[in-house]
């Protein structure tokens, strides 16, 4: 299970290297070369989603049949183990949430772009007119 947390932690950090990259302000020929280097990346990078999706179902799953303990015997062994499993299961939410808004945020920051070249191409057709 650690393996897939560890998957998605990576992704992610790719995800936000990624959208560093295109959002910062670069030359004309480069910014144009990364959006298209990046748009061949996105269709493959979709699993994400169902990926992430599936990981909060997981989550919530578990959420739902975690053995709680409520009785006056508990130890505050039990007691700790119950939080932490509590503050991951938050951490991992966060982090799948985290993975699915950085690929939108990708994808509409490369959609605007190619919508802006295409205006300006139209812009220029105009002009020649």
């Amino acid at each position: 299970m650690a393996l897939q947390w560890m998957i998605l932690t990576y992704i992610v950090a790719v995800e936000s290297a990624i959208f560093f990259l295109i959002s910062l302000p670069s030359p004309k020929l480069l910014k144009s070369r990364l959006i298209s280097l990046v748009s061949l990346i996105l269709q493959p990078l979709m699993f994400v989603v169902p990926f992430a999706g599936f990981q909060l179902l997981d989550i919530y799953w578990k959420s739902e049949h975690r053995l709680i303990c409520s009785s006056e015997i508990c130890t505050a062994a039990e007691r700790d183990r119950n939080e932490k499993s509590v503050y991951k299961a938050q951490r991992n939410v966060i982090l799948c949430a985290s993975a699915c808004l950085l690929y939108w945020c990708i994808y509409r920051a490369c959609k605007y772009y190619k919508d802006l070249q295409n205006l300006e191409e139209v812009e220029k057709r105009y002009k020649q007119l």
